[in-house]
């Protein structure tokens, strides 16, 4: 059976890609970008180990009730556990779902070599970006990226540059969960309490 250490999972948002979608951050980076906007999810340690399977219904209970377009994987570092989630990006494009991936690697950097999985993950994936975050060349003109380094590729005819220009209504998200703690995805932001 298949695992993957799940750093955070929010079934429906607008501020991870294009269209409504699933977003799913694993847990566990080797890169340590100055500013990354998920610290949090970066030491390698297991977080909340789930079999591939309940996520897997649990993207399938978003696409019937949500009707989402697609799913994206964020981190930590997706392709530290590409082999779990190429399964989970097969799924989707049997459910006629989009697959989104976020990494700190290059794309000619993912290889079966350095990563297991990542030959699947990427033949599974309809819109990858790449690149660390650099803090000191923050984006201002596309969508979803933090940093001017960072690019696009379109591995199927999913998508195309369009979507990385066209107006988004969602930028950020903001949650209160049960505790009343406030939760925050979208573009790079720093919360301060004090």
């Amino acid at each position: 059976m298949a695992w993957i250490n799940l750093a955070k999972i929010i079934e429906l948002t607008e501020a991870e890609g294009p269209g409504l979608r699933t977003a799913i951050w694993v847990q566990g980076c080797l890169k340590r970008c100055k500013g990354c906007c998920n610290g949090q999810f970066l030491k390698i340690q297991p977080a909340e180990l789930v079999p591939v399977k309940e996520v897997m219904s649990t993207i399938k209970a978003a696409k019937e009730k949500y009707q989402i377009e697609g799913i994206t994987f964020l981190g930590g570092e997706p392709f530290l556990q590409a082999e779990s989630l190429s399964q989970l990006a097969e799924f989707a494009h049997q459910l006629d779902l989009s697959v989104m991936v976020f990494t700190g690697y290059l794309l000619e950097e993912l290889t079966e070599v350095k990563f297991r999985g990542a030959t699947q993950l990427i033949a599974a994936t309809d819109v990858l970006v790449d690149g660390e975050y650099e803090i000191e060349n923050t984006e201002i003109v596309r969508n979803w990226v933090g940093s001017t380094n960072q690019r696009f590729h379109y591995l199927s005819e999913f998508y195309n540059s369009e979507i990385e220009t066209r107006e988004l209504s969602v930028t950020n998200e903001w949650r209160i969960d049960h505790s009343g703690n406030i939760i925050g995805n979208g573009l790079p932001f720093i919360l301060r309490t004090k």
